[in-house]
């Protein structure tokens, strides 16, 4: 397998860094047209446009809108059917999440200053959310759990899911997740359809305040452009991985786990950062011999030859501040003592600490949010979590003596930028 090979001590590393790194989604705008269309379809016609989008891009025919909407019975139905290893690990991974995201409820708070006036904030849970579900040959149950139970912490009312079904195949553990995640309603309806029945809403599907969950590009396009009618939680990109080892890591563990983000599609990007060639060399020796015992070994080897890369630092410190410039979605920090290296490391999704902490148990059961900013937007941005379903409102009682000084200068600014009914509301209430 031919996987690039970098170092920092070539003159032209940092240009082959940003090639490497480059990605921006090309507007493809056949693609983007259909979007627009199916959305502005969808908000004028409701129901009726639904049901013909999904009868021609999921093949299924309902008679009605209605009879897209799943039962709780068939939910708790195939909760119940499941085999038992496979319900107990579903129960243990939302227990774990649930426990995880308890921990982020966030409060409302207020204080007095002396002169009586309170300040503070009102924190409250959105009232509705719609969770977007990946159907057909992408199921993932995880993201059920990563998208719903922090949205039951937070507190909020009622969390409306969507998941195509094409050609009426259900996902028996998806459909288990959503009843264990406590999901409000199910919807077999998927694609840039459901996108804007949540946004908008229809007869059938209640208007959303969020739309969450992962999907392909056309979902990817419908959430982008219905942001403002409701709020989304973010455009992710192709998955990531970034392993920082010193070399003393099993190098088939370090293979495994780059293996296990390339086979998520061609797309994907698994980078390894060691001060130590040696070990490079034998991470890609295990890459070579491990590689014909995925199933999805195609995927891993286009996605690693064409986005991967094998690349030799200095020293660890060098690789943290390379990792700091790349900015990713998960970053593997394979040493014995990793808190001693947390401080250098300032941009990241998740940090997966220690040899034995290999990132697929973020993805299921560890706790922490596997929903994460991609494409270097770790940089600004932070995981999916119980902050993203509640909302803050400012709290302001000025008692009668904080309108005294309050009103002077409020009034003082007001004048400055010409706006005098703003002065004057303030200075109405000061004792004459």
């Amino acid at each position: 397998m031919n996987i690039r090979r970098l170092s920092t001590e070539q003159a032209d590393f940092s240009a082959q860094l940003d090639a490497l790194l480059a990605f921006e989604e090309t507007a493809d705008e056949k693609l983007e047209a259909t979007v627009a269309a199916i959305l502005a379809d969808v908000k004028r016609r409701g129901d009726a446009a639904m049901l013909e989008y999904t009868r021609r891009f999921d093949r299924l025919n309902a008679s009605d809108a209605a009879a897209l909407e799943l039962p709780q019975s068939e939910l708790r139905a195939a909760f119940v059917g499941l085999p038992a290893a496979q319900r107990t690990a579903l129960e243990q991974a939302a227990q774990r999440v649930t426990s995880y995201h308890q921990k982020q409820l966030q409060s409302s708070w207020s204080y007095t200053e002396a002169d009586g006036t309170l300040l503070g904030q009102q924190v409250t849970p959105l009232d509705r959310v719609g969770l977007y579900v990946p159907g057909g040959k992408a199921a993932y149950p995880s993201s059920v759990l990563m998208n719903a139970l922090p949205a039951k912490v937070a507190g909020v009312d009622e969390l409306v899911m969507v998941v195509p079904t094409p050609d009426g195949v259900k996902n028996q553990l998806v459909l288990a997740a959503a009843y264990l995640s406590g999901v409000s309603r199910v919807f077999t309806v998927g694609g840039a359809q459901a996108v804007a029945a949540l946004a908008y809403g229809t007869a059938t599907i209640p208007k959303v305040d969020k739309v969450v969950g992962p999907g392909n590009a056309y979902v990817a396009a419908a959430k982008r452009r219905v942001f403002g009618a409701c709020g989304i939680d973010m455009i992710a990109g192709p998955s990531e991985i970034l392993v920082i080892c010193d070399g003393q890591t099993n190098p088939d563990w370090i293979a495994m786990d780059l293996f296990s983000q390339a086979e998520h599609d061609e797309l994907a990007q698994a980078i390894l950062l060691s001060p130590d060639a040696k070990f490079i060399e034998a991470v890609a020796q295990s890459a070579d011999r491990l590689l014909d015992q995925m199933p999805r070994r195609n995927i891993i080897r286009t996605a690693l030859e064409n986005r991967g890369a094998l690349i030799a630092v200095a020293n660890m410190d060098e690789a943290c501040a390379t990792s700091n410039r790349i900015a990713p979605e998960h970053l593997e920090l394979s040493v014995d003592e990793p808190q001693a290296w947390l401080p250098k490391l300032k941009h990241a999704g998740a940090i997966f600490m220690g040899r034995y902490t290999s990132e697929s148990l973020g993805d299921y059961c560890a706790g922490p949010n596997h929903v994460l900013p991609t494409s270097g937007t770790a940089r600004f941005s932070s995981p999916l979590g119980v902050y993203d379903f509640q909302k803050r409102s400012s709290l302001i009682q000025v008692s009668a003596q904080g309108a005294q000084t309050l009103g002077v200068i409020a009034a003082e600014i007001a004048f400055g930028e010409g706006l005098h009914a703003h002065a004057q509301s303030a200075l109405f209430r000061k004792n004459k």
